[in-house]
C-alpha cells in the first residue's frame, strides 16, 4: 500500500454519442452538482437516500432554491428513512418556492424496510449524475479529511432522457395513496433500457434478482476479468460462485472496505475472504479511508451506480444501476481500479489464516447473518408474506 492516496483523475470519454465523466473526489463532486443546477434552463429531477441537513446539504438545497427562482421547474424525491434528520422545514423554503418535493414511504408500516437507495440529478433531460454518494459533508469531503471514498458519474446525451420518464413515474407512485409493489416492481422493469451501449438498470422489491444484478450475473457467465471496488460485500451463494468461476477462467480482482461506518459489513465480507483466495481471486481492503463505492468491470462492460453487492441490493433496495459496453471506457475504469488497489492492503491466503482465528470466525458468520440474512429475510417477509422466494 502506498503512503499517500493515488492520483485517480481520468479524461472524460464518448461513449455511442454520450459523455461520461468520472467524478472520484468529493469536492469535484460537490463542484459538478451544484454546476449541474446551476447550469439547468427548464427542469431538474433529484433523487437521493441520505440528504443531511449540513454545509453540504445546504449549499446543495440553496442551489436547487436558486434555480426555482429563475423559472426552473424543481422535482425532488428523497429516502424518508434515509433522509429522516433533515425536517420538513430544512426542506420548506423548497416547498415554498413551488418545488415539487416528496418523501418516499414516510410512515411506518408493512413496507417501511424498503429503501429508496438511488442516487441521481437529471437537469433538462439530458445530463446526470449519478453513483453512489448522498447529500452530506461526508460525501464530499477529501480522502486526508476522512471524508467516503465514492464514486459519481455525470452523462451527457441522448442516452439520458429514459430517465425522465422514469423519475416521473416513480414520483407518481411515491406520493399516490395506492403504494402497490406489484405496481412498483412492474415499473421498474418497464423503465429499465436494454438497447444500445449504455443500459439503465434499476432494481427494487422482487422475488428474483433485480434487472441490475441479473445483468451482472449474465456479464459474468464466460467472463475472464472481473475487477469490484464494493463497500458492501455480502453475495448469495450463486453471485460468489460466478465471482470464483471467473477467477478460475481468469482474473477477479476484489476491493472490499478496510474501514467503514459500520462494522459488520467489514465482518460479512471476511467472511468470503478464505473462499476466493483459495480459488485464485485477488482480494484487497482500501485503507485511505472509508470507502463508499460501487463498481464493477466485467471485460469489457462497467456497472456503475447505488447498489451494493449484497441480498438487501439484490432484492429490495430500489437500486440504479449504469450499465456501459465499452472497450475504452472498461480499460479506464481498470486504470481507476489500478489506483484504488494502490491505496489498499492485500490479503493473502496465509494473511487471512492467520487473522482467522474462530472467534474471528464466529464474528465474521455472525455478521453475514445479520447484514445478508437476517435483514433481507425479515423485509422480505414483511413485503411479499411467507411466500417461498425461490433463491
Amino acid at each position: 500500500m502506498t503512503n499517500a492516496p493515488a492520483c485517480t483523475a481520468l479524461a472524460p470519454i464518448d461513449v455511442a454519442g454520450n459523455r461520461l465523466t468520472l467524478l472520484s473526489d468529493g469536492p469535484e463532486r460537490l463542484e459538478a452538482l451544484i454546476a449541474l443546477i446551476d447550469g439547468a434552463e427548464e427542469s431538474l429531477r433529484i433523487l437521493y437516500y441520505i440528504w443531511e441537513d449540513d454545509d453540504a446539504g445546504r449549499a446543495v438545497r440553496d442551489a436547487l432554491l436558486r434555480a426555482a427562482g429563475r423559472g426552473v421547474q424543481v422535482s425532488m424525491l428523497v429516502d424518508g428513512f434515509g433522509s429522516a434528520y433533515a425536517s420538513e422545514e430544512f426542506f420548506r423554503p423548497l416547498v415554498d418556492a413551488a418545488a415539487r418535493f416528496c418523501r418516499f414511504v414516510p410512515r411506518w408500516g408493512r413496507r417501511y424496510l424498503l429503501r429508496n437507495h438511488q442516487k441521481l440529478a437529471l437537469a433538462d433531460g439530458c445530463r446526470v449524475l449519478i453513483g453512489g454518494f448522498n447529500i452530506g459533508n461526508d460525501y464530499f469531503g477529501t480522502i486526508e479529511s476522512g471524508g467516503w471514498r465514492d464514486l459519481g458519474l455525470e452523462v451527457s446525451g441522448p442516452s439520458v432522457n429514459c430517465l425522465v420518464a422514469y423519475f416521473d413515474a416513480l414520483f407518481r407512485w411515491a406520493e399516490s395513496d395506492d403504494l402497490s409493489i406489484r405496481k412498483l416492481r412492474r415499473m421498474l422493469s418497464q423503465h429499465s433500457t436494454r438497447d444500445g451501449a449504455l443500459h439503465w438498470l434499476f432494481g427494487g422489491p422482487t422475488r428474483r434478482l433485480s434487472p441490475w444484478a441479473r445483468s451482472v450475473k449474465a456479464d459474468m457467465m464466460g467472463a475472464k476479468r472481473l475487477d469490484m471496488v464494493m463497500a458492501y460485500f455480502a453475495p448469495s451463494r450463486a453471485m460468489l460462485r460466478r465471482i470464483l468461476t471467473v477467477a478460475r477462467r481468469g482474473q477477479a480482482r476484489i476491493v472490499n472496505a478496510g474501514k467503514s461506518d459500520i462494522q459488520a459489513t467489514i465482518g460479512a465480507a471476511r467472511n468470503f475472504h478464505g473462499r476466493l483466495l483459495r480459488r485464485g481471486a485477488e482480494v484487497y481492503e482500501y485503507q485511505a479511508t472509508k470507502l463508499h463505492s460501487k463498481l464493477i468491470v466485467v471485460d469489457d462492460v462497467v456497472h456503475i451506480g447505488s447498489a451494493n453487492f449484497d441480498m438487501r441490493s439484490f432484492y429490495l433496495n430500489l437500486e440504479m444501476m449504469l450499465r456501459v459496453e465499452d472497450k475504452s471506457f472498461a480499460d479506464q475504469m481498470r486504470r481507476f481500479v489500478d489506483g484504488e488497489i494502490a491505496d489498499s492492503a492485500q490479503i493473502t491466503l496465509e494473511a487471512h489464516r492467520a487473522r482467522r482465528t474462530w472467534i474471528r470466525r464466529l464474528y465474521w458468520a455472525l455478521s453475514y447473518f445479520v447484514i445478508a440474512t437476517a435483514d433481507y429475510n425479515l423485509s422480505r417477509r414483511l413485503n411479499f408474506g411467507k411466500r417461498k422466494l425461490g433463491l
